[in-house]
């Protein structure tokens, strides 16, 4: 197993909740009132933080669109951003 591989484990409860043991929520970076989500992929199931899981998607979904869009710097974006403001001014 990698340096960072640990096993852990729970038990299901009736309603079918478990408790994440500490050590996951840690790794996580979640507490109390933060949401988690399931990844299923086949027979194998991964518990990712939300929030986290959430960035990366939109990371890749915006992955290649600064080239797209020539905006390759932040002078770049702050160009755009003042010429759409004075757009919306003369209107």
């Amino acid at each position: 197993m990698p340096v960072n591989t640990f096993i852990d484990n729970a038990k299901v409860m009736a309603k079918g909740q478990v408790t994440i043991p500490k050590d996951v929520r840690e790794v996580l970076g979640v507490t109390s009132g933060d949401r988690v989500s399931f990844i299923v992929e086949g027979s194998t199931v991964r518990i990712v933080n939300s929030a986290v899981y959430a960035m990366q998607m939109l990371q890749s979904e915006m992955a290649g669109e600064g080239e797209r869009t020539n905006l390759m710097s932040d002078d770049d974006v702050i160009a755009l951003v003042k010429e759409l403001r004075n757009e919306s001014e003369d209107v």
